[in-house]
């Protein structure tokens, strides 16, 4: 309570102060603490730009600065995105308009994983169902991370890079560099961070040591100023260890390869026509022995590995259309597949994995028709709408089952599914006259089809039949309204959502079924509802104050209770000074308790695990321009060395020579220096 009204009275003294505020022009974030909604529910955020709190090096913790986004934690690298209580394929994740699907059956890879942010130039985010151009599923949100490709009229090169050194060990590198002329360019970027463990505020060391590194090149052929032709490519590995589970990932070995075509006015009343074609391959490997003492259990008594990987290709081809008098229409086509397969080991030293068949277990595949149009109404109005249709197919190749220690035959061996899903959505602007404010209405519909972790890996079962392959789809029927007013001094933003699920898959642990506990999948109905707000107010010369909030309630209609895995309500307070070429800042973060839970239910990112109390995290940091291109940046994260865990966390698990906690716990004091350069 005590935050909510911090909150409410926080916002409503900054509102009140508008028309006593002088224009004065926005100052520039050196050290972003938020991202905010600068056009009806977009977010566009700088992944190169120093942030606090300080990420880990992969795309989910970056999202952390976006209300609304939270992250469940698992080590210290590799997170789990949620937005709105919505997790794993609710959320789309793109890179560059590809898809990258992980490939462990416990999302130890999510798509983020494969994530190196500061190796993109931009993050763009569409919350809820409000756009069909970007494939589908995206019920809860769309988040792009995305390159601009370079342009020279004469011969000429960029290059820049950042370092930074934190507590626990913690180190990243990154450099790029792109070149090029009138008629083709060239860019070649690589990252490399890593962790040692880090300690929570109780000075307990928490599993989570971790390196990675990435690599990705692009060739780009610019013959005219109206067309780009680019031959892409990425590589990356790395490994982690997890205090959540009993193993630790050990190879995220990822390949890419793509080509992309970007015209622009093409032929007569075409403004633009788009090609993209992607693979991308992820072999991935855990095991309980590389990262940690190895410790026979009664469910692993020797070195065990797992070897889990997946193939995804696609493309899409889309044409804009404009029309006479102002708006334009987006018309394509989309397909994306994806065959997901397994080895493992139980005796890594009697039978290696390596020497082991690998068996086919999963394939699905999506073909996609969608038009999006957006069309001026009158001198201050417009309509954008979309609609969408998809054709999936999904086929289970697994032969057998495990149940406990022994293995039964799959019922669904074998078994297809086909079905085509519908989704929509209209939205209504409006620019008021003579006031900077834009408001919205916007209904979206989602249809989404059951992803590889809700209806193939192995550890999910419904509750009347061994599989869970005949789940079905969910359909998310929402509707978004809210204002964005951008003035000099102050600007500012409110999104409000209202969202109705009809066979939303639930994930439920623990589920007594007969005389043995698993872990059963089952739709239900469900309700959403809650929203963001963010103000930004230059309130003297030099100074800046913004604060954000997000709050999001859920409820399972079916049994009458709390819908699970819902974050509790947040508050986000930030003042910067900034002067001439120095800067400093603090960030007061309040997240107030949650006392609505389902404990063991959830998703397949995780599930409630009970009450958690609140808590407040203050940090500082400080920015200082030595000489043109060059940024030093330092902060403190969590500079009283709280002790506390998010609600929305793995349970911890028993690791030799670490304390188990009943949630994973956040780091603890964290000092890092970060320094960028450019060179133009």
């Amino acid at each position: 309570m005590t935050t909510r009204l911090t909150a409410a009275l926080a916002l409503l003294g900054a509102g009140a102060a508008m028309a006593a505020v002088p224009p004065e022009t926005e100052l520039s974030e050196i050290v972003v603490t938020a991202s905010r909604m600068h056009a009806p529910l977009l977010v566009i955020t700088d992944p190169q730009a120093p942030r606090q709190p300080m990420p880990a090096n992969d795309g989910a913790d970056y999202l952390k600065t976006v209300p609304g986004f939270s992250v469940i934690r698992k080590g210290g690298t590799d997170g789990d995105p949620v937005f709105r209580g919505m997790a794993a394929s609710r959320v789309n994740i793109l890179l560059d308009g590809e898809q990258v699907l992980g490939g462990c059956g416990m999302r130890m890879d999510p798509p983020t994983a494969y994530v190196f942010p500061e190796a993109y130039d931009r993050i763009t985010v569409i919350k809820g169902p409000q756009t069909v151009l970007h494939g589908p599923g995206n019920s809860a949100a769309t988040v792009n991370f995305e390159r601009t490709p370079p342009r020279w009229d004469q011969p000429g090169y960029a290059a820049r890079g950042s370092a930074l050194g934190a507590s626990f060990g913690r180190g990243d590198l990154v450099a790029d560099f792109k070149g090029g002329g009138p008629r083709a360019y060239g860019q070649l970027t690589g990252t490399w961070a890593s962790s040692d463990d880090y300690s929570d505020g109780a000075g307990e060391r928490v599993h989570s040591a971790y390196q990675r590194w990435s690599a990705n090149a692009a060739l780009g052929y610019t013959p005219n100023e109206r067309t780009n032709i680019e031959l892409s490519g990425a590589l990356s590995d790395g490994e982690a260890a997890y205090a959540d589970r009993a193993m630790d990932g050990v190879m995220f070995d990822r390949r890419n390869l793509g080509l992309a075509v970007d015209l622009a006015q093409p032929f007569a009343n075409v403004t633009r026509l788009e090609a993209q074609g992607y693979y991308n391959y992820v072999d991935h490997v855990m095991d309980n022995y590389s990262l940690r003492e190895f410790t026979p259990t009664a469910m692993m008594p020797n070195p065990a590995v797992q070897n889990p990987d997946r193939l995804t290709i696609g493309g899409r081809l889309a044409l804009e259309l404009g029309w006479p008098g102002g708006g334009s229409t987006t018309l394509g086509a989309d397909l994306q597949e994806n065959q997901h397969s397994l080895r493992a080991t139980m005796n890594q030293a009697a039978l290696p994995y390596q020497q082991l068949e690998r068996t086919d277990d999963a394939w699905f595949r999506s073909v996609g028709l969608f038009a999006e149009t957006g069309l001026p109404l009158a001198e201050r109005e417009r309509m954008i709408a979309g609609l969408r249709a998809d054709r999936w197919s999904a086929q289970d190749q697994r032969q057998m089952l495990p149940i406990g220690m022994t293995r039964v035959p799959n019922p669904t061996a074998n078994q297809r599914r086909d079905t085509t899903l519908v989704s929509g959505f209209a939205r209504y602007e409006h620019d008021l006259a003579g006031i900077p404010t834009t408001m919205f209405v916007g209904l979206g519909h989602a249809q989404r089809f059951p992803d590889f972790w809700e209806l193939i890996s192995q550890n999910k079962e419904s509750t009347d039949s061994l599989s869970a392959f005949n789940t079905r789809p969910e359909k998310t029927t929402q509707l978004d309204t809210g204002l964005v007013y951008a003035g000099q001094a102050l600007s500012g933003s409110v999104s409000v959502f209202y969202s109705n699920v009809d066979d939303y898959v639930l994930i439920e642990s623990a589920y007594m079924k007969g005389p043995r506990r698993t872990i059963v999948t089952r739709n239900i109905d469900a309700r959403t509802w809650g929203g963001e707000a963010d103000l930004s107010w230059n309130f003297a010369q030099g100074w800046r104050l913004t604060e954000t909030l997000a709050y999001t309630r859920g409820e399972n209609l079916d049994q009458d209770r709390p819908l699970a895995q819902m974050p509790p309500f947040e508050l986000r307070t930030a003042l910067d000074y900034e002067r001439s070429r120095w800067s400093a800042g603090l960030l007061w973060r309040l997240v107030s308790e949650q006392d609505r839970y389902a404990v063991n239910q959830g998703n397949v990112v995780g599930q409630d695990l009970g009450r958690t109390g609140g808590f407040g995290v203050l940090s500082v940091n400080g920015g200082w321009r030595p000489a043109p291109g060059l940024l030093l940046t330092a902060g403190i994260d969590n500079l009283f060395d709280k002790l506390y865990a998010e609600h929305l966390s793995r349970g911890g698990a028993a690791v030799a020579g670490f304390v188990q906690t009943s949630r994973v716990n956040e780091p603890g004091r964290t000092i890092w220096l970060k320094l960028n350069a450019r060179l133009d």
